[in-house]
């Protein structure tokens, strides 16, 4: 577990991807595959809880989708560029392999060439990982303030995962599940300022967090390339489901243990968000309160490290999460990897 006395999240905003696909759009572009396996139509959105997603115009690179973001965290927070001292980009999706997709960012926001830049990739969690390391180096007095960005794009993902459905010929009930996860994934961005607490501070601090690695169950979720522009991904929702939700518990019982942080104290959990099954297993699991958790999952899907961060900027926005309040947010990533982070505004 981590303490922090001088961290403050100054300023989040985040952007939304012009387009819509309902689960249902989804489900008719695979109404051939539906009829030879028998599917009920409404299983998908019956599933995951998923009414609806977000994309991007086609072509549109993470480093853009961040780009987004980051401008308009730095127009809110009436921040100069040249006043940045560090940015890390936090997406699964990346530009390419090398350079380092948030070179791109930087460039694109017209940031200091004194500026620390780099990527951090950890699947689902990369954005609250980047919190943690950019609230270390402001804590330590080695930065004043960064900023931190995350700009998924699902489009190849949905894409090749509903060609590849629709050409598999020998595909049944069975082999279909590892791409079920796949059909939920959305787009987004999202960004933060952070930088040293000032005296009698009004903005959110984060305060605390703790965490867990579970790799012995990090086969259960593979994405990868797939040959020239084609992204596929497999995954055992189920196993996944209740592997991340032990992690989750193993999180939980070192987070709650810091005095004025257990369940009945926080007034809002941010979480993750994969589909509604798991929201339900989480809460009951570690015995919280489900009123407390603020969702975005029906409008946003899993919009992989955007998912936690967007929903307490969401809450904020509309009033949800307040001064005088305590936010954790909840982070499970393929891997297995779990992260916890206290909020005290």
């Amino acid at each position: 577990m981590i303490h922090y006395s001088h961290v403050c999240l100054d300023t989040f905003a985040y952007e939304l991807p012009p387009e819509v696909i309902t689960s249902e759009d989804i489900e008719t572009r695979l109404a051939s595959v539906y009829e030879r396996l028998r599917l009920p139509a409404g299983r998908l959105e019956l599933m995951s809880g998923i009414k609806e997603r977000r994309l991007w115009h086609g072509g549109t690179k993470p480093s853009q989708a961040a780009t987004f973001a980051g401008r308009r965290v730095l127009e809110e927070a009436k921040v100069d560029p040249e006043e940045i001292d560090c940015l890390i980009f936090t997406s699964v999706s990346r530009d390419m392999m090398e350079p380092a997709t948030a070179s791109f960012v930087h460039n694109n926001l017209g940031l200091s060439s004194s500026a620390l830049i780099l990527d951090i990739s950890n699947a689902c969690l990369g954005f609250l990982d980047g919190m943690l390391m950019l609230a270390n180096m402001i804590e330590l007095g080695q930065v004043r303030n960064g900023l931190i960005v995350s700009g998924e794009t699902a489009e190849e993902l949905l894409e090749s995962t509903m060609m590849a459905l629709l050409s598999d010929e020998t595909l049944s009930r069975k082999s279909i599940k590892p791409a079920f996860a796949s059909l939920t994934i959305g787009s987004g961005s999202i960004g933060v300022f952070m930088r040293r607490v000032k005296e009698n501070e009004d903005r959110p601090r984060l305060v605390h967090g703790a965490w867990r690695a579970n790799t012995r169950h990090s086969d259960l979720c593979h994405g990868d390339q797939s040959g020239a522009n084609t992204t596929l991904m497999a995954t055992n929702s189920e196993e996944l489901l209740h592997k991340g939700v032990e992690t989750a518990r193993m999180t939980w019982e070192e987070f709650s243990s810091k005095s004025g942080w257990g369940g009945a104290d926080i007034d809002r959990f941010f979480c993750h968000q994969v589909g509604s099954a798991h929201a339900k297993l989480l809460f009951t699991s570690l015995g919280l309160t489900p009123a407390k958790n603020f969702e975005t999952l029906a409008t946003l899907g899993n919009v992989g490290s955007v998912s936690a961060p967007i929903t307490m900027a969401m809450a904020m926005e509309q009033g949800a999460f307040l001064p005088g309040q305590k936010g954790a947010l909840l982070g499970i990533g393929s891997g297995i990897n779990c992260m916890m982070l206290g909020v005290e505004w």
